[in-house]
C-alpha cells in the first residue's frame, strides 16, 4: 500500500522577511505566509478575504461562508469562534503586521511553534517543523512520556525547539516579537437540559461536518461508536465495522451490531486472524507521526482495517475514542463533593465506586480529603524498572476540581490520538474521532456531576442525551471485550522479534536499560501479570524512533510555495 504525503498546515509570522515555506506546499495567501500539505477536502479548507483582511478555518467545522464572514471583522474572535462545531483551527490575519491563531480546546488538533533566525513558525505537526529545529527528538520529552504517557512533559512537544500551543489558547503573532498565549476557553455551566442539548448538537453537527457527502466508514462496537454510527446514518449511507475473532460470529460486540438496523447503515464484520495479532510483523511500513502512535502494538490490524476500507471506496472512517475519557471517567467528583462539604452523597459514591472495583473505599475517601482531583480512582504503576533517565516536570492539574482534571486527561488522550490520524493519512483514510471535538467537550463540562458520574449506570449524560436514538439494549450495556489476552498471545507468539526491540534507539540514547525490559517482556509472553501501559510505550517509543530514521521528513524553503489552487 502507498504511503502518502503528510496532511498538515502552517504559517509564518509577519516578521518573517524571508519566510520558510515546506517544499510542495499550498499558498492559501502570502505576507504573511499560511498553507496547507497534502490532499484536502475542499469543504475542510475555507477562507474568506476582505481587503487587508482574511480568515482561514482548516479541518472539519461547521461554520458557514457567512459565519466566517462576521468572524473577520469581530473584535474578539473567539467569542465568535466558540460555537462552531468540528475540530479546527481559525486562522485571522487582520492586518499585515497582525496574525491570530485560535487552537481548539480539546487538542484534536494540535499546533506547535518554532522560533527561526528568521521569525516564527507554527503549524499542526511537530514533526513537519523538527527540521527547522535541527530535527532532534526531545529525550526529556521522551524520558517523561516512558514514565507515564498520560503525564506530559510541561511545553515540551516529542521534538527538540518545538514547542506546543496550550489548547484552547489564541496565538497572537506580530512584527514585534515572539509569540504570546492567550487563554480564551473556561468552562461554563449548564442544566442537566441545556448541557444534553449542547451535547447533541455539538456530536451531531461534529459528525455531519465530516460524512455529509462522502462515503465512509464507522467503528460499531460499544455504545460510544454505535452513536457515532447512528448519527452518521442520517446524513446518508454509511458502513459499521465491528472487529471480532475469525470463526465467532456472535456475542460480544457482534451481537449488539447485528442487532442494529436502521435505513442507511451497513454492517460490515472484520475477522481477526492470527495475522493481526499485537506485534506481529506486517508488509505495510508504519508511517511516521509526531509522537508514538498508540495502536503501534496493533499496528498489523489497523494497517490491514485501513487498507480494507480503502478498497471498498472509502476515504473518511469516524471512531468511537475519546468517549470513555468523557462518560466513563473517574470518581474525581468525591474530591469536589469534599470540598463543599456534602459528606453523605460524598461516602455514599465512594462505597459504589469501591464495590464496583471490589475495593476498600478508604482510598478513594482518603484521596478525595486530600482534594487531588486528577489522582483519584487511577493506578500508579510506579517508575518502570527498565527506565534508566530522569524523568523532567509535568503539566498535570492538582486540586479538587474534576472539571479540570477531565479537560487534561482529555486533552492529553486526544493529542496521542491525533498521531492516529496521521497514520490513516498515511494510508489514505480520513480518520475522524468527533468525541475529542471542543464542543464536545465544553458540553459535558457544563452539566451537573449528578448528571454525569454513576457508579450505578454506564455512561448516563452519553446515554440520556441520546436515548431516543440507542435502542434499549445498547443503552443497558455495561462494558465492552478486552485484548489482554491477545497481548499475552501476540507477546508469545512473536517474542524473539519483540525482545530484539529492547536493545535498539532507546538503550543507545541512555533511556532504557535493557536487562529488565527483557525480563519483563519474557514474563508477559508466558502469562504473567502484566503492568500492560508502560511496557506498550516503551515498545512503540522504539518503533516509533525507527519509523522517524527511516522518514525523508519535510524539506523547507525560502522560494515561494505553490499557487493557490495547486496540488
Amino acid at each position: 500500500m502507498e504511503e502518502r504525503k503528510m496532511r498538515w498546515y502552517g504559517g509564518c509570522a509577519p516578521s518573517s522577511r524571508h519566510a520558510s515555506v515546506p517544499v510542495g506546499a499550498r499558498l492559501l495567501w502570502s505576507d504573511p505566509a499560511l498553507w496547507v500539505c497534502g490532499g484536502w477536502e475542499r469543504a475542510q479548507v475555507k477562507t474568506v478575504e476582505l481587503g487587508s483582511a482574511r480568515i482561514a478555518v482548516l479541518g472539519p467545522c461547521s461554520a458557514s461562508e457567512r459565519d466566517l464572514a462576521r468572524a473577520l471583522s469581530a473584535p474578539d474572535l473567539a467569542t465568535v469562534a466558540r460555537s462552531w462545531v468540528g475540530s479546527h483551527t481559525v486562522v485571522r490575519t487582520t492586518a499585515p503586521s497582525r496574525v491570530e491563531v485560535l487552537a481548539d480546546t480539546g487538542a484534536a488538533s494540535p499546533l506547535y511553534t518554532v522560533s527561526t533566525p528568521d521569525g516564527v513558525v507554527w503549524g499542526s505537526s511537530s514533526f513537519a517543523l523538527s527540521p527547522l529545529a535541527g530535527g532532534n527528538v526531545d529525550t526529556r520529552w521522551l524520558a517523561a512520556y516512558l514514565l507515564d504517557k498520560h503525564a506530559p512533559a510541561s511545553g515540551r512537544s516529542a521534538w527538540s525547539g518545538v514547542s506546543p500551543v496550550p489548547a484552547g489558547h489564541l496565538l497572537t503573532l506580530d512584527a514585534e516579537g515572539g509569540p504570546s498565549f492567550t487563554s480564551w476557553w473556561r468552562p461554563t455551566r449548564r442544566t442537566p437540559r441545556e448541557a444534553s442539548a449542547a451535547l447533541r448538537r455539538a456530536l451531531g453537527e461534529g459528525v455531519r461536518v465530516r460524512v455529509e457527502g462522502l462515503s465512509a466508514t464507522t467503528d460499531l462496537a460499544g455504545m460510544d461508536s454505535t452513536t457515532v454510527a447512528l448519527l452518521a446514518a442520517q446524513y446518508g449511507p454509511i458502513t459499521g465495522v465491528t472487529v471480532h475473532p475469525a470463526g465467532v460470529s456472535s456475542g460480544g460486540d457482534m451481537q449488539y451490531a447485528q442487532a442494529l438496523a436502521i435505513p442507511g447503515l451497513t454492517r460490515a464484520p472484520f475477522p481477526l486472524y492470527a495475522r493481526h495479532l499485537p506485534f506481529t510483523a506486517t508488509d505495510v511500513v508504519l508511517p511516521a507521526t509526531d509522537e508514538p502512535a498508540p495502536s503501534t502494538a496493533v499496528w498489523s490490524m489497523f494497517s490491514d482495517q485501513l487498507g480494507t476500507m480503502v478498497a471498498a471506496g472509502s476515504v473518511c472512517h469516524l471512531t468511537g475514542d475519546g468517549g470513555d475519557n468523557l462518560f466513563l471517567s473517574t470518581p474525581a467528583h468525591l474530591a469536589s463533593l469534599a470540598r463543599t462539604g456534602n459528606w453523605v452523597r460524598m461516602l455514599g459514591d465512594a462505597r459504589d465506586w469501591a464495590r464496583l472495583r471490589r475495593q476498600s473505599p478508604r482510598p478513594l475517601i482518603a484521596a478525595a480529603l486530600r482534594g487531588n482531583a486528577a489522582r483519584i480512582g487511577r493506578s500508579d504503576f510506579g517508575r518502570p524498572r527498565w527506565l534508566a533517565a530522569p524523568a523532567p516536570r509535568v503539566s498535570a492539574p492538582t486540586g479538587p476540581n474534576a472539571n479540570m482534571a477531565l479537560v487534561a486527561e482529555l486533552r492529553t488522550v486526544a493529542r496521542s490520538a491525533y498521531s492516529e490520524i496521521q497514520l490513516a493519512d498515511a494510508l489514505g483514510v480520513a480518520l475522524h474521532n468527533p468525541y475529542f471535538d471542543g464542543a464536545v467537550l465544553d458540553a459535558v463540562v457544563s452539566a451537573p456531576i449528578e448528571q454525569r458520574y454513576s457508579a450505578r449506570r454506564y455512561k448516563p449524560m452519553l446515554a440520556d442525551t441520546f436515548a431516543d436514538l440507542l435502542p434499549d439494549a445498547h443503552r443497558r450495556r455495561a462494558a465492552k471485550g478486552l485484548m489482554v489476552g491477545d497481548f499475552h498471545l501476540g507477546l508469545r507468539v512473536n517474542r524473539r522479534r519483540v525482545l530484539g526491540l529492547a536493545d535498539g534507539r532507546l538503550a543507545a540514547l541512555g533511556l532504557i536499560t535493557p536487562v529488565p525490559l527483557r525480563a519483563t517482556i519474557q514474563a508477559a509472553a508466558l502469562g504473567a501479570e502484566t503492568i500492560w501501559p508502560p511496557l506498550l510505550s516503551v515498545l512503540a517509543a522504539e518503533v516509533w524512533l525507527e519509523a522517524i530514521e527511516r522518514a525523508p521528513g519535510t524539506e523547507w524553503t525560502q522560494a515561494a510555495a505553490a499557487p493557490a489552487g495547486a496540488q
